[in-house]
């Protein structure tokens, strides 16, 4: 599909890192156009005790391995005790509208029966990004049937007058040696308001082998059609992006093949490689993303060249 050359560790936890909040990892690292020369990556950062806030790394557009800032402070802190996200959280989406920047995401609550629960949130900012302030204190997509454990919106687009969310729906584990890990899949729901989200969905992408979870969907419009990057893990401990095309963004076709990634021989990536997100800046596609242990890290970079034939390509940033 494209010809992705990796350009490296970009924000160094251990290098570019505040402390406090922010002493290890950049999770489901997400960018955002800030200005024509300034990209913003939001990306979840863990405390000392795993916990993670969101917040933000600045890079330059025109070379985006040069970080220029990092958030002194949460832009969105974890919820209040006993709400859907008092544990953490992750990055969904960014989403620009006319009522401001919403930012989709994902709320970790610990529970005494099972590893953790996963519903989403959201939150809007009316400063440029520079913080959110939650909609409400509960989840605008929450449980229903089959999606008893998780519910993590992870790519949403505004069209025609329409919300569409692809998310992870997860309903049970699957244990590795004496480890639960979340078995989950991805699917698909638009609505006209999102205080409104219908409880009937419809399946994209279900795991396939010895997969047993396949999620953190990022649905991109390009020449056309739909592509959708997403991340699949397997009992074997393999945890790699994945490709697939549609027409419409709701019937979908794999094509992992076509990927253009492979993990590094050594280094922050060379185990695993996880929760890619791009961007286009004008003639390149950026690709931002996790490596080894889901990002503990940091975050690196990967770009392509776009096709000439594609001319501006409709990536969702």
């Amino acid at each position: 599909m494209f010809a992705w050359a990796k350009k490296g560790l970009v924000f160094d936890a251990a290098r570019h890192g505040v402390g406090g909040w922010m002493r290890h990892s950049a999770l489901t690292p997400t960018p955002w156009r800030l200005d024509e020369e300034t990209l913003r990556v939001y990306a979840g950062f863990r405390d000392g005790d795993g916990v993670s806030r969101i917040g933000y790394v600045d890079v330059r557009a025109d070379d985006p391995t040069v970080v220029v800032r990092v958030s002194p402070e949460p832009v969105l802190d974890v919820g209040r005790g006993g709400c859907f996200d008092d544990s953490g959280m992750i990055l969904g989406d960014v989403v620009e509208t006319p009522e401001g920047l919403h930012l989709f995401y994902v709320g970790f609550q610990r529970v005494a029966h099972a590893k953790f629960l996963a519903f989403t949130g959201l939150a809007i900012s009316s400063d440029g990004g520079e913080s959110f302030q939650r909609r409400q204190e509960t989840p605008i997509l929450d449980r229903a049937q089959g999606r008893s454990t998780i519910a993590a919106v992870h790519s949403v687009r505004y069209e025609q007058g329409r919300w569409r969310l692809w998310y992870a729906v997860g309903d049970d584990w699957e244990r590795i040696g004496e480890a639960p890990f979340p078995r989950y899949h991805i699917r698909y729901v638009e609505t006209g308001d999102l205080d409104a989200i219908p409880r009937e969905d419809q399946v994209c992408l279900l795991p396939s082998g010895s997969e047993y979870r396949i999620g953190r969907p990022r649905v991109y419009r390009f020449d056309g059609r739909y592509l959708m990057y997403f991340t699949r893990g397997n009992t074997t401990g393999e945890y790699f992006p994945g490709l697939a095309e549609s027409e419409d963004g709701v019937q979908w076709r794999r094509c992992d093949e076509a990927l253009g990634l492979a993990l590094s021989g050594s280094g922050w990536d060379a185990r695993t490689l996880c929760y890619p997100a791009l961007i286009q800046h004008r003639d390149k596609l950026l690709m931002f993303y996790n490596g080894n242990d889901m990002g503990r890290e940091g975050f690196g970079l990967a770009v392509a060249d776009l096709p000439q034939r594609a001319g501006e390509a409709d990536v969702l940033g």
